[in-house]
């Protein structure tokens, strides 16, 4: 009888409900979350060619590492990617993650070789809004120039070390008109640091660009070097 009994009870109706709704949150925000690294890192795979390559689960559903070695680069050693993803398969606590970290994240790092090397002074490009949200931190901002432009729709902070850095950035928004979801470029003299909101195909259509523009310019700066050698 009182299993009987509380079988007619509303609270166990509302009970099965959320629990099915849950299930289904589960089953949505999992298919959501793979599709979005799968969609980030087959971009980045189908422009790097990778020669090795190795994929790595760090957090669930909600965090994944690569690292790629691209084939026949001698000068960028490899590339390190890891994505870390709203957890959309909680849907109890998706909307104070939402609220807290707004949005999917995604941060590559191309490692120069040894030979290219200090080959680069220090620059960034990053979006205003992303610098004072919880953006990252340009340790020694002060001892850069630096100054505000438009980017597209958007408004951006440069920071350069010299006018050669602040052209090679320059050159980059001339390629790449529309920086998209695109916050943060870091050129650094070892690596460079690209963040980029990994909505889905957004990466296919900024990274082949990031790509190119990087490989050039530290393939002109170390035949310059070469040259002043000779």
């Amino acid at each position: 009888m009182l299993n009987s009994d509380v079988a007619q009870q509303p609270v166990f109706y509302l009970f099965i409900a959320a629990t099915i709704l849950l299930s289904l949150g589960y089953t949505w925000g999992k298919r959501r979350n793979i599709k979005i690294y799968l969609s980030a890192f087959n971009a980045l795979v189908d422009v790097l060619k990778p020669k090795d390559q190795n994929f790595t689960n760090i957090g669930g559903l909600t965090g994944y590492h690569a690292h790629i070695v691209p084939h026949k680069n001698r000068l960028i050693h490899h590339v390190e990617a890891t994505i870390t993803l709203l957890p959309r398969q909680s849907w109890l606590y998706y909307p104070f993650s939402k609220m807290i970290r707004r949005f999917d994240r995604l941060f590559i790092t191309m490692i120069y070789s040894k030979k290219a090397e200090d080959l680069m002074g220090e620059g960034h490009l990053i979006e205003k809004k992303f610098s004072s949200f919880r953006g990252p931190k340009i340790n020694g901002a002060d001892k850069l120039k630096s100054e505000e432009l438009d980017w597209g729709a958007s408004r951006y902070l440069l920071y350069y070390e010299n006018d050669d850095v602040k052209k090679e950035l320059g050159a980059l928004m001339e390629k790449q008109v529309e920086p998209g979801l695109l916050r943060h470029v870091a050129l650094m003299p070892d690596q460079a640091h690209f963040f980029i909101i990994p909505k889905r195909g957004e990466v296919a259509k900024i990274f082949p660009t990031l790509s190119l523009w990087l490989h050039r310019l530290v393939e002109e700066r170390y035949n310059l070097k070469n040259r002043k050698a000779e």
